[in-house]
């Protein structure tokens, strides 16, 4: 398998797409697909697939194609969805909820914890049988509990201080949902940023050019 310091950022963000097929196939019993049937259901060119699937060491048998469970248990692998990080979610507003739920239903390698909120209204509500705390207790919990990840669904205003203070509680990486850019100020974090509004702006554009 290659070395993941050689593959692009541009491949390893279309490894979860491809995982996410082939998981498709596999539990719709589909045994093997050629390169060329994936290329048909994704919209690629069988050429880009056999190339990133080299890249990170899936090969396939000429004439016989790639081993659909073979290669999403492979793939998981690469991803290190096998490992379970522990996160907590900060923001346990309407997004945050929307997040929460999709981590129980879609995101594999992460294991949710705690969700705190500033709210006392929220304080004690239930998500995914996880009670919302009140963001004063978010030193002891990262203390006792040791989580890896944090979740931000929270404002830019509030997100500087926040990451601040989770780095200084033994934060490791960021899922961020703020428009704080938090690697300006931590270079050396890994952080994967989504931005609604930037990706809204994309869809704008696509349509203006229709």
């Amino acid at each position: 398998m290659a070395n993941k310091d050689d593959i692009s950022m541009a491949v390893i963000k279309r490894l979860p797409r491809y995982y996410r097929f082939l998981g498709e196939l596999k539990k719709n019993g589909v045994v093997r697909i050629s390169s060329r049937e994936l290329s048909e259901r994704m919209g690629l060119t069988a050429s880009q697939i056999r190339q990133d699937f080299s890249r990170y060491g899936g090969l396939g048998h000429q004439g016989y194609g790639y081993n659909v469970e073979k290669l999403h248990h492979e793939m998981g692998e690469f991803l290190g969805l096998q490992n379970r990080h522990a996160a907590i979610l900060v923001g346990g507003g309407n997004l945050g909820r929307a997040v929460a739920n999709h981590i129980y239903s879609q995101a594999g390698g992460f294991d949710l914890i705690g969700i705190f909120d500033r709210k006392q209204s929220l304080t004690g509500q239930m998500i995914r049988d996880i009670p919302v705390r009140h963001i004063d207790g978010l030193d002891e919990f990262c203390r006792e509990q040791r989580p890896m990840v944090a979740i931000l669904c929270v404002p830019e205003d509030a997100a500087r201080d926040l990451v601040e203070q989770l780095i200084g509680l033994g934060v490791k990486a960021f899922w961020n949902f703020s428009s704080y850019d938090i690697s300006l100020d931590y270079p050396e974090v890994p952080v994967e940023n989504v931005h609604i509004g930037d990706s809204l702006m994309t869809l704008c554009y696509k349509i203006s050019q229709e």
